[in-house]
């Protein structure tokens, strides 16, 4: 029995010591704005030489443009929206049977460390990290054991660069004010100041580095080096366009296991693969010599059994805190597509956060003042229904090349691919907050809406996809999606007329009015703010009643009240004769 337990302890031991040590070093919100990436206004020397002993991702794109659902689909290897995990700040259930892979790795015999933001927009279960503090670190495992830590570093988030006192040390005058914003001293200073940010995580990655070196695992540790999205400016952060979606992106294999590292590595090579975060989870499975659960959607870009490359990359908004709103994005590395299902709303809504940058509130000032060129005004306008940018000729994204005659094949091949992903993972972001949290009742919203009788994908799809498309401007293609025995697609019903604005309401009035009587809050709200539009007085003041009803935080329904309050915030003028009410409603009274 002894040589049996000592023969067992020996293999597990040979076991565990082929399995790679993997290190995660992250930080926030930043654009591949380095050395490294030929920025000219970066010094990031420890980073970049990094990557010349790497492999440097050109194609790297977080999920989404804003930490937590960022983050929700590192840590489930999913599309937040396939789980209704995509809003800004949410908590909502895990799957039935889904586990964080840090789980999954640990079950595997891993120690697994996280110093130490989360912000997942997921319930996190019990036994995800083995610790998770500013004290995590590989160095508290058992001795012989493979460990994956991440340590995240903060100082470039968004807060950071709008933090003041701050002495610059890049000077303001040398950075590139991308030709979407405004050259104020305000912009400058934020832009320069990201940058100083920059050179101090450059410091600190090289702490964390060292301290591996020290501990002598450097040749047994795998290395990445991310960004969770882009920079923390406005119209990167918050946006599915390449400025707000592409990272830095470096990965260090030692030499005993670049047999599992990612196509085309060698030391100092740059590769045009394609990677999303979604596929971080499978890959360090793969790396760990675990296969990756079939419920996981990303591909692993590096470990044994790897598939071939993807082709594209997919990104996506949903609420930004307080402002509801819904975009996808696709690119295929050169082009990047953006379909607004909602571009009645500005780009830059009010957003409480985002307001808190100098850049912010001097872009938007001087829009109001009117002293903006044509291209920085779109920030602060409703949106194209569609998009299309080709990134080789216009890495700023400022031409829409959507309606170019010359580049209908690329955008119907683009739009098509998008759509087939929409339904193929069942995205849940058609589905009103509001309604979805109510139809769920507690669980996990995959779960509640598997079936097609609850959520027929492809219907709710094609109705946003029309309710959208402001080229299309008659009322009479929306009114049959008005009587759908299904409310989200009675939603898009409502939303394609609202987006019309008050004709095209008024020739559908018949089939709205009773809608303010419909079974879903969200429906409900909607139609309220289509009659606002283009309803008789007696109409509005009915659907007054609708949306003071939705708002009232009593109601115990938080989402519906948030898309109430949108409605009431978008009316304007209008809402003043009701300002006593919205009153009552601010004060709980």
């Amino acid at each position: 029995m002894r040589h049996f337990l000592l023969f067992l302890f020996l293999n597990l031991a040979a076991h565990a010591a082929d399995k790679p040590n993997i290190l995660w070093i992250t930080c926030e919100d930043s654009s591949p704005h380095l050395g490294c990436y030929d920025d000219p206004n970066a010094n990031t020397p420890n980073i970049d030489a990094l990557a010349k002993r790497g492999l440097l991702f050109r194609h790297a794109w977080s999920n989404a443009p804003v930490c937590a659902p960022a983050r929700t689909c590192i840590i489930s290897g999913r599309w937040a929206p396939s789980d209704g995990a995509e809003h800004m700040r949410s908590e909502v259930p895990m799957p039935g049977g889904h586990k964080m892979f840090p789980q999954l790795l640990r079950e595997a015999g891993y120690y697994c460390t996280n110093n130490s933001k989360e912000d997942y927009n997921l319930i996190k279960p019990e036994g995800v990290w083995d610790e998770s503090s500013k004290k995590a670190h590989w160095r508290n495992r058992k001795p012989g054991q493979p460990f994956f830590a991440v340590f995240n570093l903060l100082i470039t988030h968004e807060s950071q660069i709008r933090a003041r006192p701050h002495t610059l040390v890049h000077d303001p005058a040398k950075v590139v004010v991308p030709p979407y914003m405004p050259d104020t001293p305000e912009v400058r200073h934020d832009w320069a100041q990201h940058f100083d940010n920059l050179t101090t995580i450059d410091g600190q990655a090289a702490e964390i580095l060292k301290a591996l070196e020290d501990d002598g695992l450097a040749q047994d540790t795998i290395v990445f080096f991310y960004a969770d999205h882009g920079t923390g400016m406005p119209r990167s952060k918050r946006w599915p366009m390449n400025s707000g979606l592409q990272v830095p992106f470096i990965t260090y294999f030692p030499e005993k296991y670049q047999a599992v590292a990612p196509f085309g590595y060698r030391a100092g090579a740059h590769t045009d693969q394609m990677i999303g975060f979604i596929d971080l989870a499978p890959t360090v499975l793969r790396l760990a010599s675990m296969t990756p659960p079939a419920y996981m959607q990303g591909s692993a870009f590096a470990g044994e059994g790897k598939p071939a490359p993807r082709q594209f990359n997919f990104g996506f908004r949903g609420r930004m805190d307080e402002r509801i709103d819904l975009t996808r994005s696709i690119t295929d590395g050169r082009y990047v597509y953006i379909r607004q299902f909602m571009p009645h709303l500005p780009y830059g809504q009010h957003i409480g956060y985002m307001f808190e940058m100098p850049t912010t509130r001097v872009w938007n000032d001087l829009f109001e003042q009117g002293k903006l060129t044509p291209q920085q005004s779109v920030f602060w306008k409703p949106k194209p229904h569609e998009e299309l940018y080709d990134l080789q000729a216009d890495p700023w994204e400022i031409r829409n090349l959507a309606q170019d005659p010359e580049m209908v094949v690329t955008r119907t091949f683009l739009r098509q691919t998008l759509a087939t992903l929409l339904e193929r993972t069942r995205d849940l972001g058609f589905i009103p907050e509001a309604q979805r949290l109510a139809d769920s009742a507690g669980q996990s919203p995959k779960d509640a809406f598997a079936d097609n009788k609850a959520y027929p994908v492809k219907e709710v799809v094609s109705a946003a996809l029309l309710a959208s498309d402001l080229t299309k401007t008659l009322a009479d293609p929306l009114l049959p999606l008005l009587a759908h025995e299904n409310a989200v697609v009675r939603y898009w019903g409502v939303m394609g007329l609202v987006m019309r604005g008050a004709d095209t309401v008024k020739t559908a009035h018949d089939a709205v009015l009773p809608l303010l009587d419909d079974k879903s809050s969200s429906v409900r709200v909607a139609a309220a703010e289509a009659l606002m539009a283009g309803g008789t007085d007696a109409d509005q003041e009915k659907a007054w009643a609708v949306l003071l009803g939705a708002a009232d935080p009593k109601n115990g329904a938080a989402m519906a009240s948030v898309e109430a309050l949108n409605v009431i915030d978008r009316l304007g003028g209008k809402a003043a004769a009701k300002k006593d009410a919205i009153a009552k409603l601010l004060t709980g009274t």
